[in-house]
């Protein structure tokens, strides 16, 4: 068993965070990281057209108003396994609600991309087809089961980003 919230921080302010896998791009599997058994587990299955647009992770030592560890999207050309772990450079975030809850998504890319030479450097970096790509998919993925229990409140930039998350390592600390 490994205990990411115990062997990893949350990084170092306004330079990176570390971030853990859960579900690879493109991946059906919804695999979530249980606190409590210190082991990653399968949630359920969701349909194929609502496979995952962008790795899924978290930032160990957070906790987002959902009382969940706080979400990163992290952003390659390819996936990335479960379990995975990295240090990430923060871009901006995404603000989600899901049934209600405040569900922050941070969007991030590797520290070190030679594939792409770091090209994505802020969130302006992010073209908008990307950003449509991903506000669809946040704001219909639970449309077969439990529609309209999901909405995209809007984006922010770097700085509103790492806001968040002082805020969220807080919450843990608490």
């Amino acid at each position: 068993m490994t205990d990411f919230h115990s062997i990893l921080t949350p990084g170092e302010h306004g330079q990176y965070i570390n971030t853990v896998i859960e579900i690879p791009m493109g991946s059906m599997h919804k695999i979530e990281y249980s606190m409590d058994q210190k082991i990653f587990v399968l949630d359920r299955v969701e349909p194929s057209i609502f496979a995952k647009p962008v790795n899924y992770g978290f930032i160990p030592q957070t906790l987002d108003g959902d009382g969940d560890a706080l979400d990163t999207l992290v952003i390659t050309d390819e996936p990335l396994p479960t379990g995975v772990t990295l240090k990430a450079k923060v871009v901006g975030v995404l603000h989600f609600t899901d049934d209600g809850e405040q569900d922050t998504k941070i969007i991030c890319v590797p520290e070190d991309d030679r594939n792409t030479g770091n090209v994505i450097k802020s969130f302006g970096d992010l073209n908008e087809r990307w950003k449509a790509k991903i506000e669809d998919h946040f704001n219909h993925y639970k449309n077969l089961y439990k529609p309209g229990s999901t909405k995209v409140e809007g984006w922010g930039d770097e700085a509103e980003a790492w806001k968040v998350i002082e805020e969220c390592i807080e919450r843990f600390k608490k």
